[in-house]
């Protein structure tokens, strides 16, 4: 863009400020001054519109409104086709994804389809822990706080300590516990003693028996005290390994699972209740999200719970923009009675751990439809500049970006009105890699938006 209009009109500007402040006005120019001025200035916009004229016809439609056929036709400055020119391939819109990748599974094709449209059902949930993969860490008696081995979000091996817990209860258990292993080992000397003595008819049989008879007793009691200490949450071996010196009524909590810190309620200094979590231990890579279901939604959930699992989308309020797949996989068949609903339980991938319990959710259930549409992966079609377009196999390694329509958008699914025919291969896992490639020029170093 030319900028000495502009230069000229802040000169113009300049100069009449300069002039207001003087103490003597300055004279009018003449007429021919003023005419010559008003000359120039409208030559500059003139070519200023001329070389916006030109820029608009030196630049070259995108790669999305030519045809593949005239893509491939194109050379490069380096003299090769401009689509198998490492430097020069992103500006037609093609990639070249060696064999390897698909191999490795980094890049997956899938053929468009006709599948049957969903019928979309719109509830509201609020995300929970998978039970089955976490473990809810608490203290059996009631105590202090003394101590933690570990911040939230830590990832722990399966024993390892979390929680010290000060308690009056384990002291005493702890005592107990010594003194029957002190019994123990003195009832085992006695036994033993008299079983030499015995041998060699020193001492009476009712002797030997009554011996073996307090040791008997001695091994009962010693069992009872080291299972007082693990039902109040000691490990076997911190049980085992307790001294007199180490005993001091403390107990370690630890973990009993290998997993990340989920959840951790403990301050030393803090009492600790029996029926309260201190930590929760385990694996949200999966998790439930509980969703209501009226009354008049029932029957038709139950149908197409009949056909197959049904799918489902989840999305909340921190990541509007994404969409969390999932599937039906309880439907309960109790109502409670206070909402007048049934509790329908979503399992839901969360590799990256953006759902977090707690968090209120809307619920998608899809419904098996009637009406029939070509589809791809949702997460095949990607986005520039407001247009939509997926990437095609073209031949050998590499592919190609193609405009497409979209329409209807299901459970993972896109429904393509436009751009693509049946059978037509299309990049689902990796597309995104492409489209980043594909856009160097725009985003430098970067990544795509």
């Amino acid at each position: 863009m030319n900028t000495r209009p502009f230069a000229c009109i802040l000169l113009a500007l300049a100069v009449s400020v300069a002039s207001a402040s003087c103490k003597k006005a300055a004279p009018a120019p003449a007429p021919a001054a003023a005419k010559a001025e008003g000359n120039e200035a409208e030559g500059h916009a003139a070519h200023a519109d001329e070389g916006i004229a030109k820029e608009a016809e030196s630049k070259e439609p995108s790669d999305l409104d030519r045809p593949v056929e005239e893509l491939v036709a194109l050379t490069c400055e380096h003299k090769k086709k401009t689509f198998e020119c490492d430097e020069c391939r992103y500006e037609t819109g093609f990639v070249r994804a060696p064999a390897s990748l698909t191999e490795g599974g980094l890049i997956t094709t899938v053929k468009t389809e006709r599948k049957k449209v969903a019928v979309p059902v719109t509830l509201t949930g609020e995300v929970r822990f998978d039970e089955r993969r976490v473990s809810h860490v608490s203290s059996q008696v009631e105590g202090i706080v003394r101590a933690t081995h570990v911040t939230l979000g830590d990832r722990v091996r399966k024993g390892q300590p979390l929680v010290e817990i000060e308690s009056v209860a384990v002291g005493a258990a702890q005592a107990a516990y010594l003194e029957s292993q002190s019994l123990l080992v003195l009832a085992r000397r006695n036994f033993e003693r008299l079983s030499e003595l015995r041998k060699e008819s020193i001492s009476s049989e009712k002797e030997s028996l009554q011996a073996r008879q307090e040791l008997e007793t001695a091994e009962i009691r010693a069992a009872n005290a080291l299972g007082t200490l693990t039902r109040l949450g000691a490990s076997d071996a911190d049980a085992r390994a307790l001294t007199s010196a180490t005993a001091g009524g403390r107990i370690v909590l630890r973990s009993p699972m290998d997993g990340l810190v989920l959840t951790l309620h403990a301050v030393p200094g803090e009492a600790a209740k029996s029926d309260q979590s201190l930590a929760t231990v385990g694996d949200n890579s999966t998790v439930w999200v509980w969703a209501d279901l009226y009354e008049r939604d029932i029957l038709s959930v139950a149908r197409g719970q009949a056909a197959g699992r049904l799918e489902a989308s989840v999305s909340v309020k921190a990541y509007p923009d994404e969409q969390f797949a999932g599937g039906v996989d309880l439907v309960t068949q109790a109502m409670e009675e206070s909402s007048r609903t049934v509790k329908v339980r979503v399992e839901v991938r969360n590799r990256a751990g953006h759902l977090l319990s707690g968090m209120f959710a809307n619920v998608k259930l899809y419904l098996p439809g009637t009406d029939e549409a070509l589809a791809i992966p949702r997460g095949a079609v990607l986005e520039d500049e407001g247009r939509s377009f997926v990437f095609v196999r073209h031949k050998g390694d590499y592919y190609v970006r193609r405009p497409v329509t979209v329409g209807r958008t299901w459970a993972g699914w896109a429904e393509v009105k436009n751009g693509l025919q049946p059978g037509q291969a299309v990049v689902a896992e990796g597309a995104f890699l492409m489209k980043s490639d594909v856009l160097r020029s725009k985003m430098g170093a970067g990544c795509a938006d």
